[in-house]
């Protein structure tokens, strides 16, 4: 199959999956694009999210570099339509039912039904971006306890303070180089 319709047809269901935000399809993206398409390597898949972190606009046009790296500019392109329009459409449509539903009592049912999904999938997407950052080549998938330790002084930083979370970026990347090269 043409490499492109392989990307539009993956990111087009993940782009409907994504319900809370990119990050709740994190695993099936990095399974996808890792595991069984080998289009990145896990290092490229936790660079480029680290990437999305970084740059301004929304976080998930990351996305757009897998597609670079499959197919070059159209590659790029073409991801980024798939994963964004068809998310685009849903959330127009389900709008205007919901808010033809104001007041109802399944509306208020739906959203607190939907909150531990959320939630559940946006963990589930951390610990997989986790899991792949903390990955130490001489020590087969064993978590690097640095790493973690890094990830969780992010994580509590940015509960604790409102810095700016490009800064715990930066200031992560710079504490992983130094202390792992």
């Amino acid at each position: 199959m043409n490499k492109i319709i392989e990307l539009v047809n993956n990111f087009a269901l993940m782009s409907l999956l994504a319900v809370g935000g990119g990050t709740a399809v994190l695993p099936e993206m990095k399974h996808d694009t890792v595991d069984l398409h080998h289009w990145v390597s896990e290092t490229q898949f936790a660079d480029i999210y680290s990437l999305g972190q970084l740059a301004p606009g929304p976080n998930m046009t990351c996305v757009s570099l897998i597609g670079y790296e499959v197919s070059g500019v159209a590659g790029l392109l073409a991801v980024l339509i798939a994963f964004f329009f068809p998310a685009c459409l849903l959330c127009y449509f389900v709008s205007k039912i919901w808010d033809a539903a104001e007041g109802s009592p399944w509306r208020g049912a739906v959203q607190r039904g939907m909150a531990p999904i959320v939630i559940g999938l946006m963990l589930a997407g951390c610990y997989a971006l986790g899991k792949t950052a903390s990955y130490n080549p001489s020590r087969d998938w064993e978590f690097n306890l640095l790493t973690l330790a890094i990830g969780a002084a992010v994580a509590v930083v940015l509960s604790v303070t409102r810095i700016n979370p490009a800064l715990t970026i930066l200031a992560g990347g710079a504490a992983g180089y130094l202390l792992l090269s």
